[in-house]
Parts: structure tokens; sequence; C-alpha cells
């Protein structure tokens, strides 16, 4: 757990993993992996999120420092692992002291995502272990998002959920976002936004590369039916808590301008008849600096590169390039094998050793998996290739700020390091 809470310190801040009581001694902020929202009422908690099954024990303890009432309720945001499986010590607990189990609120789409998940359990954990493993996290069979507690109240399409705990009140909606089973809900008393994965402190996380299509128009507004709350306070899926009605309105407002500009500015160059790759170099040309030095935007996780393969693959085929070359592409060594006919592989390795030298990473790699895809045969030619392209990737790491970017091009490092050790004891 350490590890993990270092390593995502690195890009939500130290305040992420801190715990703090706020809204008059009604609200507690737990920091974990997944953020979890307690209220505190005469008749029992509310617990919005549930956190990793690792940091179960330790929200388990935060929540009984706050208060040593009864779960009345438990909220998904949404279904992602990281929110909704940390709950076993809470029902030993419940069982221990004879308590009726509380009432599990999610919506509809929520109970789809775990179905989906139980069918590509072994995909989720392939993809958790190229996303998060540098951290720590990882998922196995017995940490899937099956062992999940089923809802008991279940929101239906766009509907509003509305209920009364301890002469409180509070009303949960729907929107899409980064799922497409996001709920939030507000605390109306306290003026408390509990925003899940909407919200994560950053750039939004929209368009992650191992994940599947998010909604940048409807997360916007989502954004325009929070700020008309007029909180004070917003508790963020990841992240540290936001206090006071400026800071809450001003990363609201942020948040919706760069939604909506990324999405818009792909439209129009959809509507331009643009392909992918022109569109994604005007975008990165035309980013804003208003977002791009704005501390409530920056890429810590979410990335405005991901954000424009996103919103493209919203509105487009598969089918991105405009060359017929690419409708039905030949294998991707088949292709390196007849370049390394044309060139051969020193050629390639010290071509690949002068475009890094001169600061083109990008293309370095390009030119350098010729020879990693062409190679038929072990050769230390190869393990200089895998040397190189290892070289190039933690340097691309280091300088990359993206939390999800980061941690794909270290989780490559590492693959290539194994590659090179089997492919050395090979030419023993």
């Amino acid at each position: 757990m350490s590890k993990i809470i270092e390593g995502m310190e690195g890009f939500f801040g130290r305040g992420a993993f801190e715990s703090k009581i706020f809204a008059d001694n009604t609200c507690c902020f737990i920091g974990a992996f997944g953020n979890v929202g307690v209220v505190k009422t005469n008749d029992g908690l509310i617990l919005f999120d549930i956190a990793l099954r690792l940091f179960g024990p330790r929200v388990f303890q935060q929540v009984r420092k706050f208060s040593d009432k009864p779960v009345k309720y438990i909220i998904y945001s949404h279904g992602h692992f990281d929110h909704c499986l940390g709950y076993a010590p809470f029902i030993e607990e419940i069982k221990q002291k004879g308590w009726e189990m509380p009432q599990v609120i999610a919506h509809e789409n929520c109970i789809r995502r775990f179905e989906k998940y139980s069918m590509l359990s072994d995909h989720q954990i392939w993809t958790y272990k190229q996303q998060f493993a540098s951290v720590g996290v990882t998922m196995t069979s017995t940490e899937s998002i099956s062992g999940a507690l089923d809802p008991t109240i279940i929101i239906r399409g766009n509907d509003t959920y509305k209920f009364n705990l301890g002469g409180y009140k509070f009303e949960i909606y729907h929107d899409k976002g980064e799922t497409d089973d996001s709920i939030w809900m507000y605390f109306l008393e306290k003026k408390v936004l509990f925003t899940g994965d909407l919200m994560v402190s950053s750039y939004p996380n929209i368009g992650s590369p191992f994940r599947v299509q998010r909604y940048a128009k409807d997360w916007a507004l989502a954004m325009d039916k929070m700020m008309g709350k007029n909180a004070e306070y917003l508790l963020p899926g990841h992240g540290s808590l936001f206090e006071g009605k400026k800071d809450v309105q001003e990363l609201l407002q942020i948040t919706a301008d760069a939604l909506n500009f990324v999405h818009d500015e792909v439209v129009k160059r959809l509507n331009q008849g643009k392909w992918f790759e022109q569109i994604y170099e005007e975008m990165l040309a035309i980013y804003p600096d208003k977002f791009k030095d704005h501390p409530f935007l920056q890429p810590k996780y979410g990335d405005y590169r991901f954000a424009i393969n996103d919103v493209y693959r919203l509105y487009h085929g598969w089918y991105d390039t405009g060359n017929p070359t690419s409708l039905f592409p030949a294998k991707s060594d088949e292709i390196a094998r007849e370049l390394l006919k044309i060139g051969s592989s020193e050629d390639y390795i010290n071509r690949a050793k002068i475009l890094y030298d001169g600061g083109k990473l990008q293309l370095a790699l390009h030119v350098i998996d010729v020879v990693i895809n062409g190679s038929t045969d072990a050769s230390d030619l190869l393990i200089d290739a895998y040397k190189l392209k290892v070289k190039i990737l933690k340097h691309q790491a280091a300088e990359e700020e993206s939390f999800i970017a980061k941690n794909i091009l270290k989780t490559g490092v590492s693959q290539l390091k194994d590659k090179t050790k089997e492919l050395k004891k090979s030419l023993k």
C-alpha cells in the first residue's frame, strides 16, 4: 500500500491520501486510491464509494475514527474496481453487531459494467498490469469486480434519486463522463458535491489508452449541472478535497470549458473532412495556454492528447488514415522484414541513434521497431535494438507528466528487459 500511495502522491499531491473532517463535522474526506466520502447523520452513515479492496482496512479505520454509527448507504459513483471493493471490514462488523445490511445504490449501467468485467476478467487483469504495475496496483481473479456488493437501489436512465437520512436531504444524478454509469451526489444542507471520477483534480481521464469510450460533451454538461448547485465543497474521485465556493466553481467551469473545447474542435475538423493524423497535429498546435497552464487541468492522470483520440473515436470508425493501404494492412513484422531487405539492421540502429541524439524520440522508436519486428533470429544486433528502445522509453517516461502514459512506458521498459534476458540466454 505504501508503494501505491507514494506513486500516486506524485500526481495527485500529498493531501490526496489524507483524511479530513469538514462541513460542520458532518462529512469526512478519506483519501485512497479511489477517494471515499462519508456523511454522518443521527440515523447512520453514507459512504460515497468504498475504495480499492487493498485500502478497505485503512478506510474502515478512518471511518471509525470519524463515527461509530452503522453504515446505512453505500453508493457506487461508478463500477471501477478502485471505487467499490473495499467493503469487507464493514460487512464483517455488520455481521458481528447484528446490524442491517446497508442499501447499495448504483446506476443500471453499473450492473452491465460488472457483467462485462466478468466476461472479460482475464483481459481486465492484463490491462491493469499494463497500466498500474509500476506503483504496485494489480488485479487478480480474487480481486476482480465480480466480488462487488450487488446494488439494491438501481437508478434507471436519467432519473434523479432523492432520499433523506437523519433529517438531511440528498440528491443523486446520473451523467455520462469517464463512464456511462457515473452518478454524483449533492448534500443539500451542507452544499457538498460528491463527484466520483467526474472530477479527478486534474485533466479529466478521458481517452485512457486501455479503456473504452468516454463522453466529453456529456461530461461538460455534468459540470454545468454541478455548477448550478453553488456548492462550497467538492470531494473528487481522486486527488484532494476542494473547499470554498470560488475554487469549486472555477474547477467546474474550467473543466467544462476544456471538455467543450476538445469536443467542439475535433468535431469541426471531422466536418472539414480531415483524417485523424491531421486533426491530432492541429489540435496539439491550438491547445490554449489557459488550459495548458491551469493548475486544475494539469495532465497528471488524464491527458489532452488522450482526449483528442477519445472524441474522434466517438464519431468515427476505425479507418482513420484515409490511405487505402491501411484498410487491410499486412502484418507489421512482414513489413519490417521487407524494409530490412532494403537497409540493414545496422543502418536502422544507427539512424535511430541519430534521431535519439537529436531529441526525436518518437521517430527513433518507429525506426528501431523495424529491427525489432523484422528480426527473425536471435542476435547481438537485436539485443542492441532492445537496449536502445529501453533507453528511449526511459527518456520518454522521465519527461512524461501523465500517470497513465508514464506507467505504460515503464511497463514497456520492464517487458523489453525481460526479453533481453531471454535473448541473451538463447545466445549462450
